[in-house]
């Protein structure tokens, strides 16, 4: 039998720019406390105490935050923006959050949400001597689905993902492609527990020690979870993808993904209405990574 156990304690004070938030953080879990955290557990932090103690919060105008923080947008509706940021997360905004702060200010996401993690986690070993994992957790919506859910954003001394491929299931199915990623499950568990307007900004889950690392080994982090540039089959928004192929500018070409097999490009091209639109055909074939030169010579 497998038993989860997850709690956030109440009492947590407003954090500000330059606080000791591991002394707040094992003020709240840490021995003496009524539910102390042990060798094994997860410790799940909001990556806004982490951004308000390392003084990302500042006074001034959100959309400007946003631009900062922003790389690429990727999708536009009315005054909404899905941005990839510095980090290389997909997200609303950029994560710059207005609430919970005071009136006036944005909280940044943490510039390194793993080193937070690392430094959250030594911390806690030297002063307890207390081995645990850590997550850096924030909130985010998903592709395909309402509403949002916490993920985790950065994480030290904790199994991100657990790899699958090459397992057998029960029946003796080959598992080809399952990654479950625990780092950002076991971030929406948490959740559960904080609440959104609780003030409770520090979780522990409990039950799952098999994924903490020893002593001095972070692991990859939560940057691990990241898909690089083109590594993902939704890099543009459906109406920006459309607008950047008939673009055409080389700069927009790396988040359509590698170059496609040259038998899908033929099948693309062959559902087009007109074989003989010159902007239609350059289209089709930027989009999937192709010139229409390019594709021009290989037919020839």
């Amino acid at each position: 039998m497998t038993r989860l156990e997850v709690w956030a304690p109440d009492g947590m004070p407003e954090v500000s720019a330059g606080d000791d938030l591991a002394g707040l953080v094992l003020a709240a879990v840490g021995p003496g406390t009524e539910d102390p955290i042990a060798d094994g557990d997860v410790l799940c932090v909001t990556s806004k105490v982490v951004s308000k103690a390392e003084g990302r919060s500042r006074a001034g105008d959100r959309e400007a935050a946003i631009d900062e923080e922003t790389v690429r947008v990727v999708a536009r509706r009315g005054a909404t923006r899905i941005v990839r940021t510095r980090h290389g997360l997909t997200m609303a905004a950029a994560g710059v959050d207005a609430s919970n702060v005071a009136l006036g200010s944005v909280v940044l996401l943490p510039l390194d949400p793993d080193a937070s993690a690392r430094s959250l986690r030594r911390a806690v070993r030297d002063r307890t001597g207390v081995n645990v994992g850590v997550v850096v957790t924030d909130t985010a919506g998903r592709a395909w689905r309402e509403g949002q859910t916490d993920i985790a954003v950065g994480a030290a001394g904790l199994v991100v993902a657990e790899a699958f491929a090459g397992r057998t299931d029960p029946h003796g199915n080959p598992l080809a492609v399952t990654l479950p990623a625990v780092a950002d499950e076991l971030a929406g568990a948490a959740e559960l527990a904080q609440g959104k307007l609780a003030g409770r900004p520090v979780a522990v889950v409990r039950g799952r020690a098999d994924l903490v690392l020893p002593p001095g080994e972070d692991g990859p982090g939560a940057a691990s979870l990241v898909r690089p540039e083109g590594g993902d089959m939704f890099g543009w928004g459906a109406r920006e993808a459309v607008v950047r192929a008939l673009v055409g500018d080389p700069a927009d070409r790396t988040p359509f993904g590698s170059p496609a097999p040259a038998v899908d490009v033929a099948a693309a091209l062959d559902r087009l209405p007109d074989p003989h639109d010159t902007t239609a055909l350059a289209a089709t074939c930027f989009a999937h990574g192709w010139t229409l030169e390019e594709w021009r010579r290989r037919e020839a």
